[in-house]
């Protein structure tokens, strides 16, 4: 009965709340969590969500919860033991679900952390204990939207729905179906997680394959921005230095000491993004990491 939508008849009240009996058992139904347009009375038919509070009291609500039964919902993370499972606000006003560490990954370290987003749905066992149960595979691919063939290096964010060993595969805000090979993670994303990262091919099994690791040009020091800023502004994209050039007019160009100058320009050449004549004393702007990233 409990975490089910089940109708009763008002058989007390008080100034805070109506008591509604259904099957033998009262419910208290505060007048506050009451969302009909028509004022209950005595000897009404009402109908509402039914659950125990934290003190395991009997409750009905009118204001349904975000999953039920038969209805999968965002839930937002809000405790985690781990000898028990993990908490989640379900939307109801005194009372947390638990995920059952049975449902959750072996590997604690993947385990959802509080504000994390869980899709569930919810099950009542036999013992009438309200659990939440987290959408499998299946769920997401009927939910799944098909994305546009122009995605590559496109950002997207979404949600870590499952963390395997193998990956994590990921929900976008759009409901396009990602992955995340381990190779492409600074370090493991765990279930739940609000995931940013960028788009670097489409998988065989129509998924888009994801990165969480930043862009090459994301990885370059402020001293190499900066360098990189200066040859965009010049209209031929060179500038009269190089590696051998004098110190002082570094500093008075730059602001920066010739040590600091020549690890930009290292970074730089290192991804191809400039070419240096030594002859002429020059760099080049050749290959535009804002315009690659685009």
């Amino acid at each position: 009965m409990l975490g089910t939508i089940a109708a009763g008849k008002i058989i007390d009240q008080n100034e805070n709340s109506f008591f509604v009996q259904i099957d033998g058992i009262t419910y208290e139904l505060k007048r506050k969590e009451i969302t009909q347009e028509e004022k209950p009375k005595l000897g009404d038919e009402i109908k509402g969500f039914l659950y125990d509070d934290k003190q395991h009291n009997r409750e009905m609500t009118q204001f349904l919860p975000f999953a039920q039964k038969d209805q999968y919902g965002w839930s937002k993370v809000t405790a985690v033991k781990y000898d028990l499972g993990v908490f989640v606000d379900i939307g109801l006003p005194d009372k947390d679900v638990v995920i059952s560490l049975d449902d959750l990954p072996f590997n604690k370290d993947r385990w959802p952390r509080p504000d994390d987003q869980l899709l569930v749905h919810l099950e009542t066992d036999e013992k009438d204990r309200i659990w939440a149960k987290l959408a499998d595979e299946n769920i997401f691919e009927q939910l799944a939207a098909h994305f546009p063939d122009d995605m590559k290096n496109k950002d997207v964010f979404g949600t870590v729905y499952s963390a395997r060993e193998v990956g994590a595969f990921v929900i976008t805000k759009e409901y396009y179906l990602g992955f995340v090979h381990p190779s492409e993670m600074a370090r493991p994303l765990r279930l739940g997680e609000q995931f940013k990262g960028r788009v670097v091919g489409i998988s065989q099994y129509g998924r888009l394959n994801l990165s969480s690791l930043p862009r090459a040009f994301e990885e370059i020091d402020d001293d190499a921005q900066m360098v990189l800023m200066s040859l965009r502004r010049k209209s031929d994209k060179m500038l009269p230095f190089y590696d051998k050039s004098d110190a002082e007019d570094i500093k008075n160009y730059f602001g920066i000491s010739k040590s600091a100058f020549k690890r930009a320009l290292g970074h730089l050449l290192k991804n191809n993004y400039i070419v240096e004549d030594k002859d002429a004393g020059t760099i080049t702007l050749i290959n535009d990491p804002e315009d690659v990233a685009k």
